[in-house]
């Protein structure tokens, strides 16, 4: 006997299509988003001082040109005099402390500085520079200097209040914690932005907190990368992280490689005495330049004397824009003759890359239009920590300021992706301090309150239900 086979009707039940298993992006977005809220709070008034302070230097160079002109610029003459010239009448009119370096007149109508250290009044770390007319030999005047990008007063004062707040190395570690910071809070931020739906990420005929989000986080992803750069670049100096960043780059036998300043010869330590304080030594400075301009080192360039009667003379280049002019030769004071030479296009790749990004951090690299980038994106990130301070304000109701973003985030990710992101956040931290110092503490605290409001919940609910009884 044959069966006929069942019919279905549209009334038949059909058994339910299983729900499709969330990605791997989905339980990590909460956290995301949770990591991206807290640290912009906590973290945004260190990166608003780096930001207005780092405004301030990129528009430091060029304030500098206007305010030190009459240092700096002399008429254009015919020929100049020789460099010896032109030091002994900066010793002349300046006869305390020691030259440590001399700076010739890197272009037509431009001063030559002589660098003196140990003079009364200066800061040990700085140098009083002299500035020199190359083709008169008058002392235009002097002023303090700091640094290999030669900072006068101004810039100094900014980049000293950019770096350290004038607190010296304890300041440090607020611009090292906003480094440390700065590339977590953009890449979250950038993955959050691109994660949203686009309608969402519309700004134009938005209102409220959604426009408010909008101009945030537009504004964020154009700036994400160069937050990224200038983070990356900032912890390469910094001190923790750039004191381990050095070390790797040791290790890996990338260090910036220096000339041998030794003078070497069978006539080292004999006929290279020079009078106390000034830069002559043996066969004297406009030799030595010569000397290094034979090896091809064009303008600029810094010479600085021998540090004792068994050393060498150093003439380095010491433009940091582009093309990069960083070659430097050893001269012995004895005879004149170039004894090491050391080649920028030589450098290892890590040392290129360090030179090249602490330059586009510090607005040298491409001049003008590097700094008004850096101008642009110190700008952006005021913006974005005012909205970001906004968007708080405006999560929360009635009177309340700002909701912060619900605990628990961690629990809904699989331990699969959440311990092997654990252990690399460990590691992280472990090279960049001041990023997992800040975040384990925040963990704990958090954890902590966390535990404290569970058991609060706890106890109301059993008071409830035993006045309920």
């Amino acid at each position: 006997m044959s069966t006929a086979p069942p019919t279905t009707t549209d009334e038949t039940p059909r058994p339910a299509a299983p729900a499709p298993s969330p990605g791997v992006w989905t339980p990590l977005r909460p956290l995301v988003l949770r990591l991206h809220f807290y640290a912009g709070v906590f973290v945004a008034p260190f990166l608003l001082i780096a930001a207005v302070t780092g405004f301030l230097y990129a528009a430091s160079f060029q304030a500098e040109k206007l305010v030190y002109a009459h240092e700096l610029t002399v008429p254009a003459g015919e020929r100049e005099i020789p460099v010896s010239e032109q030091v002994a009448a900066a010793r002349e009119a300046y006869p305390e402390g020691t030259v440590s370096a001399v700076r010739p007149a890197p272009e037509p109508g431009a001063t030559t500085r002589v660098l003196l250290s140990g003079v009364e009044g200066v800061d040990s770390a700085h140098t009083l520079a002299v500035f020199v007319d190359p083709y008169t030999g008058k002392v235009r005047g002097s002023l303090e200097q700091y640094g290999s990008s030669g900072a006068l007063p101004l810039r100094t004062w900014i980049d000293e209040f950019h770096r350290d707040l004038h607190l010296g190395e304890t300041g440090r570690l607020y611009s090292e914690f906003a480094a440390s910071w700065l590339w977590v809070i953009a890449g979250g931020g950038l993955v959050l932005w691109f994660s949203r739906r686009r309608a969402l990420r519309k700004v134009r005929g938005t209102s409220g907190r959604r426009r408010t989000l909008g101009l945030h986080g537009t504004i964020g992803a154009w700036a994400a990368v160069g937050f990224l750069f200038l983070s990356a670049t900032g912890l390469t100096w910094s001190t923790y992280a750039g004191a381990t960043i050095d070390e790797l780059r040791t290790s890996l036998g990338q260090s910036t490689p220096s000339v041998t300043a030794d003078a070497g010869g069978d006539h080292a330590g004999h006929g290279a005495s020079a009078a106390a304080g000034s830069a002559e030594h043996g066969v004297g400075l406009d030799a030595v330049l010569a000397a290094a301009r034979g090896e091809g080192l064009g303008d600029p360039v810094e010479i600085v004397p021998p540090a004792d009667e068994s050393s060498a003379y150093v003439v380095r280049q010491i433009q940091r824009s582009w093309p990069e002019k960083q070659d430097a030769v050893a001269v012995d004071p004895n005879s004149g003759e170039v004894t090491d030479v050391v080649r920028f296009a030589d450098y290892p790749v890590l040392a290129k890359l360090t030179r090249w990004g602490i330059d586009l951090h510090t607005g040298n690299l491409f001049g003008l239009v590097n700094q008004l980038l850096l101008m642009a994106l110190a700008a952006g990130l005021v913006l974005l920590i005012l909205w970001g301070y906004r968007m708080w304000w405006q999560r929360g109701r009635g009177s309340a300021f700002g909701r912060p973003i619900p605990r628990g985030a961690w629990q809904q990710v699989s331990p699969r992706i959440l311990v092997p992101l654990a252990a690399g956040v460990a590691v992280l931290g472990y090279f960049v301090p001041l990023l997992g110092i800040p975040l384990a503490a925040f963990v704990v605290v958090d954890a902590a309150l966390g535990e404290v409001a569970h058991r609060r919940a706890r106890a109301r609910t059993e008071a409830a239900d035993q006045g309920a009884r």
